[in-house]
């Protein structure tokens, strides 16, 4: 009997200091402010990163040369509570239209000025042979948690 064990998630969660509304703008229509521009796949460097708010809205970088480069795409929009992505960068970091993993962030207003933001990657177990590789990467310090530090940091800058 061949069991396959499905990988866990990959979780993450941080508080921005700003309402609801802001951190669910700034984390969606002002991604290039906290994506980290050494984590993109274009062979050129990063110039903008664009989410377009709308489901079946695309989610792609734009590189200093104008070239375009997929992320993926909007699944469901629910401003200002929650967005659900289509990421469709595959086990080697590559644009694949015909590959989904699901990247949920929520948006829970705790006081006025004050939002927790969680973050859940899911479907790992679709990246194959590397989903333990992928998995680690996605999780570790350098993944998603640099991630959304470095989006709370920015959120939190912009709303003061």
């Amino acid at each position: 009997m061949n069991i396959q064990i499905k990988p866990a998630p990959v979780r993450k969660t941080v508080r921005v200091n700003a309402s609801q509304r802001h951190a669910f703008e700034f984390f969606t229509a002002k991604m290039i402010r906290w994506w980290r521009p050494e984590h993109h796949v274009g062979k050129s460097p990063l110039k903008d990163v664009v989410l377009e708010p709308r489901v079946g809205g695309r989610w792609y970088e734009v590189c200093e040369d104008a070239s375009i480069c997929e992320w993926g795409k909007v699944l469901e929009w629910e401003p200002h509570g929650r967005v659900l992505l289509a990421w469709q960068l595959n086990q080697d970091w590559k644009y694949d239209p015909d590959f989904i993993t699901e990247l949920e962030v929520r948006f829970v207003a705790e006081e006025d000025k004050l939002t927790r933001v969680e973050l859940e990657h899911r479907n790992l177990e679709r990246f194959g042979a590397k989903v333990d590789a992928v998995r680690a990467s996605l999780d570790s310090k350098e993944g998603w948690g640099d991630a959304l530090v470095a989006y709370a940091a920015a959120a939190s800058r912009a709303a003061a």
